[in-house]
This record gives structure tokens, sequence and C-alpha cells, in this order.
């Protein structure tokens, strides 16, 4: 039997887990002509133009008599449910570190994860040619970042692998001279035996993963635990609710490479694509027929925020979007429920809509990107925490945040963090930079990213990753200032909006449709105003010296998802479509928005 060994590559944000993969593609040969860009792994267009991992994605190499499936995980904390699926799958992970950073918020979640399914990790410090690298500095933290999560003794003696993924080195000491990655692929053949087990046992295969082919249709994506599976055979899918039904296997993939490889057969340890199930679900464990014997189901744990997804009911709807009604937005609702298992569901009652929690408004905003990518269109409602009711009293989640900031800068966030009940842990110097440690409520960060990027001039680097629930915290700050309102329908004139600059900053240019109730400026006070964008200049028989002058207008604020969705508030919407991102008020009319905040 071929000897496999099934590894993730798990780290924070920007660590380097997908320029680790592309070098172990790189290096081997196995469909060597197909890794031409980097990031050959982040090959959705979103995770190309974010420059992110979103989806766990499958690959592999062979190294000496072995086969290595390596999985490729998101680093970003709103896509831990990627992790928690696939971490039992695996048979070790590969822990990176930033040799400058250190141990970072998601670094201990997904470490966790790890030591709690019993694999014993390799850790790797990677970027150690950076000029402020301190690797030594680093093994210790980590090493106490083990003790805090209570790994065991066997756990506690990881092997150290050093780095630097970008050029495709690895070494077991920082003075040695290595131009390969062998020392780590070494170290996971001596820290891991390959998968063990007996070809005659009755076949398990639980389902970690969901694909789609345009020709074939649904994939299942998985581990097979025992025994074999063969093309053609009938067996028994056993449901997440327990239900048992049969299905014939049509067609069975591996990883080669980047590639998948059609076989007629697969045994235990390889990771495997299956089709023939058109209704297959994560969680689902697949048995020979007459046999029941599924795995535990899938743990994930629970979204911490929330959005009401509804029908556009605004005067512009239907314009550029295709899917618009209740029914399309409820399809392609239950069609990502598929896949994305660190999303929930459920159809509000008062309208035409959806309440859709997730783990983080980076998750969210990834399915709403997609979906009006895909045309359609709808209204989004400010994100909002999910609370718990424990023993009577009422908490909500509260998040990590690590605050890299140029010293001059510092002052300025621990104030406009504490306004927002932030509790300051912890501060460092590091050369001319500040590192802070907060603990902050989740409801407090809403919004709070471009506020940061603008206050650090664009120089500051903020890391979040959810903790825990705790008690709510009362009067948090909201939005401070107001919004300018359209009191009129037609299309924005140039005139209008030059005089509206000296009341607030506009959000839309002009010659562009605008209707009653839509949000075109941000206030300069902290109360709304309605405007009207609409008005011209009126024309008279006698000509003055100002009547040629130029009108010059400061560019519009713009705003991408992300930030329109930090930036409205429980009285709003954000109107999404396939060319426009509009910002309005849940009541458009201004003599029942004037009544209903009365």
């Amino acid at each position: 039997m071929e000897k496999i060994i099934n590894i993730a590559v798990v780290a924070h944000v920007d660590a380097g887990k997908s320029t680790l993969v592309d070098a172990l593609l790189k290096q081997n040969e196995t469909n060597n002509k197909n890794i031409i860009n980097n990031f050959v792994m982040d090959n959705n267009d979103l995770e190309k133009e974010r420059g992110i991992t979103i989806y766990s994605k499958n690959c592999s190499i062979r190294y000496k008599d072995c086969k290595i499936n390596i999985v490729d995980t998101p680093g970003h904390a709103d896509f831990s449910s990627e992790v928690e699926r696939i971490i039992k799958t695996v048979d070790t992970v590969v822990l990176l570190v930033d040799s400058s950073d250190g141990p970072m918020p998601q670094t201990k979640f997904v470490l966790k994860k790890a030591l709690e399914n019993n694999l014993k990790p390799v850790l790797f410090i990677n970027k150690i040619d950076k000029s402020d690298a301190r690797p030594a500095e680093v093994v210790d933290m980590t090493f106490d970042l083990f003790c805090e999560l209570n790994a065991s003794d066997e756990q506690l003696d990881f092997p150290i692998i050093y780095g630097v993924a970008k050029n495709g080195i690895a070494k077991y000491e920082i003075s040695e001279d290595s131009d390969t990655l062998n020392p780590l692929l070494d170290t996971i053949l001596e820290r891991c035996m390959p998968y063990q087990g007996n070809i005659n046992d009755n076949l398990q295969l639980q389902i970690s993963n969901l694909d789609y082919d345009d020709y074939i249709g649904r994939l299942g994506c998985g581990r097979i635990t025992k025994g074999k599976i063969k093309k053609g055979e009938t067996v028994n899918l056993i449901k997440n609710d327990g239900s048992v039904e049969n299905f014939k296997i049509t067609k069975i993939f591996i990883n080669e490479g980047v590639s998948k490889i059609e076989v007629d057969d697969a045994s235990f340890g390889e990771m495997v694509v299956i089709a023939g199930c058109p209704h297959i679900s994560i969680g689902d464990t697949i048995c020979p027929i007459n046999v029941i014997d599924p795995l535990p189901p899938i743990e994930i744990a629970r979204p911490t925020l929330s959005m009401n997804f509804l029908v556009n009911n605004g005067p512009l709807a239907g314009l550029s979007g295709k899917f618009l009604t209740n029914r399309h937005i409820k399809e392609r609702l239950e069609k990502e429920l598929e896949i994305n298992v660190g999303l929930e569901v459920e159809e509000l009652t008062n309208s035409d809509g959806f309440k859709v929690s997730g783990r983080g408004e980076l998750h969210l905003s990834v399915l709403l990107e997609n979906m009006r990518r895909e045309g359609y269109e709808l209204c989004v409602s400010k994100p909002e925490v999910l609370f718990k009711e424990i023993d009577g009293e009422k908490y909500e989640p509260f998040e990590t945040v690590i605050v890299n900031v140029p010293s001059e800068y510092s002052s300025t966030i621990i104030n406009t963090l504490q306004e927002r009940k932030a509790t300051l842990l912890k501060i460092e110097q590091e050369g001319n930079n500040s590192i802070l440690e907060f603990i902050a409520p989740t409801r407090g960060l809403i919004g709070y990213r471009s506020n940061f990027i603008n206050l650090t001039k664009g120089e500051g680097e903020m890391f979040r990753s959810y903790f825990e629930y705790q008690k709510v915290v009362p009067n948090l700050q909201t939005r401070k200032n107001g919004v300018l309102i359209s009191m009129e329908n037609g299309k924005s004139l140039g005139y209008s909006l030059f005089n509206l600059q000296a009341r607030g900053s506009l959000i839309i240019k002009p010659a562009i449709d605008i209707y009653i109730g839509m949000i075109v400026g941000i206030h300069n006070g902290n109360n709304d105003l309605n405007v009207n964008p609409c008005k011209n200049k009126e024309l008279t028989n006698m000509r003055s010296k100002s009547s040629d002058e130029s009108i010059m207008l400061t560019p519009p604020h713009a705003f991408t998802l992300e930030t329109a969705l930090e930036f409205i508030e429980s009285d709003e919407y954000v109107e999404i479509t396939p060319l426009e991102i509009r910002l309005r008020k849940k009541e458009l009319d201004p003599r029942f928005r004037n009544r209903n905040n009365k």
C-alpha cells in the first residue's frame, strides 16, 4: 500500500502559508508545469484580488517514498470554520509563525484546534531574513502559547524549523546553509507516521468539504479513515440527522500536485473527491451498503455576528440585477449553507428577507460580494452581534485585538479604542513602533477599521480574533456624524453638490440617479440633514461676473462594500447591486422617518 501523510498548513493571516505551499509544489516535480504564478492555490477571483486565502484547498506532493497531501487553510478569524472542519482529516499541522510578529490571535486559535485533536505540530519560524527578525524570542513565545493551551508533554516536544518560504528555504538551525525545503519534509516524515489501516476493513469516509463541477454535479471531499472505496459501488450515506440513504459512486478523484486525477479506487488515508450524490453535505459519513458506522459530526463554533438580507424595495431596484426576489435570495443562501458550515440562516417573519449569521464582517461581506457578482440585488442591514443569556444575564462576544502602530499614533489609538470600551492589556516597544494588545467587545469594533486606517495614515496594522463571551458593556459609542439625505428624486447636479460641500463630505458624484431617502454625504454635525442635491442654478436674462466660473468639487468619499457595512447605523441599509453600492435610510419618506424617530 502507498504511504500517505496528510498535513495542514495553519497560521495567522500573512504568516506565509500559501507561499510555503507554493514553494513545496515548485520544489516537487509533480505537475510542476502548472505552477506558473505565485499563490497558485488562491484561484478564486476574490482571493486573487484581496491577496488572502478564503477557502481551504487540497494539493499533494511526493517526497521519497511517501505521498503528502497538503491542505492550505485561511488565516483570517472570520474563516475559522474552514480550519475547524479539516483539522480532523490530517495527521499533523505545520504551524507557521512570523519571526518578527511572533504568535498572533489566530495562531492561538488554530493551535488550540490542533492540540484538541491530539495532533503533534511542527513549528516553522518563517521570514527569518527580515531585518527585525527575533527567532529565538519567537520560539520562546510559541512554547509559552503551547503551555497556555495545556499541550501534552509529547506535543510540547515539537520540532523547530527555520526558513524563508518565499525563497523555498528550510533549516534545522539558523546558521545552516540550505537552498531547499527538505529539512521541513524530512521532519514531517520523522514526526508523523504514514496513515495506518487495513484494506479489508469496512469503508468509512466523512465529507469535510464540497465542490461543484458543471458536468458532474456536486462533489464530496474527505479522507478515507477505514477500508477502500471503489468506483461503481453502491454505498450508504449517513446524514447528519441520522437518516440513511444509498447512492452509487460514479467518479473518484485524488490530488496529484494541483490537479485532480480520476482513479478507479482509493484506500485508507487518501484524500478523495467523489461524485454520485446530488445532495451530499459536510459531516455526512459514507459506509458500505448495510453498514451504519457514522463518525462524530463536525463541530463548528457558533456565529457571533448577524445581518438582515432583504429584498431591495428602493426606486432604482432592478436596473442592473438579475435576481431580485425573496425566492432568489433564499435559493442562493440555501446553496451557500451546503458548503459554508460557519453560516446560519433564519427567515424573517415580518418582512421579505433573512437573518444571516456568520463569524465576522469579512465572512459575510465575502458572501455578499460573491452574490453581487452573480447578479443578485438586495439590501443589507447594519451588522449586529449575537447575544447570549447565561444565568439570567446578557453576554456579548469579545475579541483579542493586537495593534502595531508607529509610536506617535499609539496614544490616539488607545483613546479611540477605550471610547469603544476596549481594555488595554499590554504595551510593547519595538524600535519606532508600539505593539498594543486589547480585549474589546465585537460591538465596539464594528466600523472601527476604516477609522483606524485614517488615524494611523495607513501605517498601522490591526489583527482581531474571537476571544470569549463576557457581560454586555453599557453605553457603547456609535457613529459620531450624521448623514446628508436626499429629499428629491432625480439626477445629482454639480451646482447643488458644490453648495452642499460646506455641510459635509459627499459620497456621490454629479449626474447620477438619486432618490428620496438615499444618503448622499456625511454631515459635519451629529444629526441627519435632509438636502436637495438636484437643485440647479436659477437662470435669468442678466449676466453676472460669477456665471462663467467653474465649479470645483472635492472628490467624493468612495465606499467599498466593507466600509459601507461598517459605516451604516441601525436605521440604514446598504443597497447592493452588481454595478452600484448605495447607502439609504430604511424609511425613505422623511415624514414617516421623522415620526418614527419621535
